[in-house]
C-alpha cells in the first residue's frame, strides 16, 4: 500500500498513521523525519540538506525527492508506504509521480482528514503540554490533572495557529485537484471522534475496520 495522509496542522494525521501503520505494517515516512536523519548520517544529499535548514531556508524539491528516493529504498518500504508532509505543492506531486513511475509503483490513494478552520484553532490553542511528563491536554476536551505544570507552546498560541493554517492552505490549494482530477483523493471527515475517523480512514483504504 503506497498513501500520501493530507490535512492541516492539527487535523490528526499522526494518530492516523499510526492507526494505518498497525494494520498494514507500512513505514510513516514523515518528511521532517527524513530530513533530520538525512542529516544525522551524513549522507551526501543530507549535507546538502542540511546546509539550507542551518540557514534557516527551505530544502529545495530536488532535494527533498532525492531524500524520498533514498528512504523508500530501505527494506521496510519494500511492502509501501504512507507519505507525511510531502507533497505539499503540484510540482513537488510531479516529481513524486515520476519517481514512483520509474520504479513501478504508483500510489494507491491520497487521504485529506478535513478539519473546520475554527476547530483546528480551538484544538491548538487550548492545548497543554505537562512539562514534566511531556503529556498533552486539552481544556476543554481531555483536561489536566491537579498539580500538572502546564506549558502552553508558542507554536499553539492563536496568532501563529492562523498563520500556519494560513500557509498551508496557500500551498496546498492546488494540490488536491490536482490528485482529485487523477482519481487518488479520499476525503475524510475529520472533525469526529478518533475512533471514528479511524474506521472511516481505514475503510477508504480497504484495509477494514478500526475494531
Amino acid at each position: 500500500m503506497r498513501i500520501i495522509l493530507v490535512g492541516p496542522p492539527g487535523a490528526g494525521k499522526g494518530t492516523q498513521a499510526k492507526a494505518i501503520v498497525e494494520r498494514t505494517g507500512v513505514p510513516q515516512i514523515s518528511t521532517g523525519d527524513m530530513l533530520r536523519d538525512a542529516r544525522k548520517a551524513g549522507t551526501e544529499l543530507g549535507e546538502r540538506a542540511a546546509g539550507f535548514m542551518n540557514a534557516g531556508k527551505l530544502v529545495p524539491d530536488e532535494v527533498v525527492i532525492g531524500l524520498v528516493d533514498e528512504r523508500l529504498q530501505r527494506d521496510d518500504a519494500s511492502i509501501g508506504f504512507i507519505l507525511d508532509g510531502f507533497p505539499r505543492t503540484v510540482p513537488q506531486a510531479e516529481a513524486l509521480e515520476a519517481l514512483l513511475s520509474r520504479r513501478g509503483t504508483p500510489l494507491d490513494a491520497v487521504v485529506q482528514i478535513d478539519v473546520p478552520r475554527e476547530m483546528l484553532v480551538e484544538r491548538a490553542v487550548f492545548r497543554r503540554i505537562d512539562k514534566r511528563t511531556g503529556q498533552s491536554y486539552h481544556l476543554k476536551y481531555s483536561p489536566p490533572p491537579p498539580g500538572a505544570e502546564l506549558e502552553h507552546r508558542a507554536d499553539d498560541q492563536a496568532e501563529i495557529v492562523e498563520q500556519r493554517l494560513a500557509a498551508y492552505e496557500a500551498m496546498t490549494a492546488a494540490l488536491l485537484p490536482w490528485y482529485q482530477a487523477k482519481g487518488l483523493l479520499r476525503r475524510v471527515d475529520g472533525a469526529r471522534p478518533v475512533d471514528e475517523v479511524k474506521a472511516e480512514v481505514l475503510k477508504v483504504l480497504g484495509v477494514g475496520s478500526a475494531t
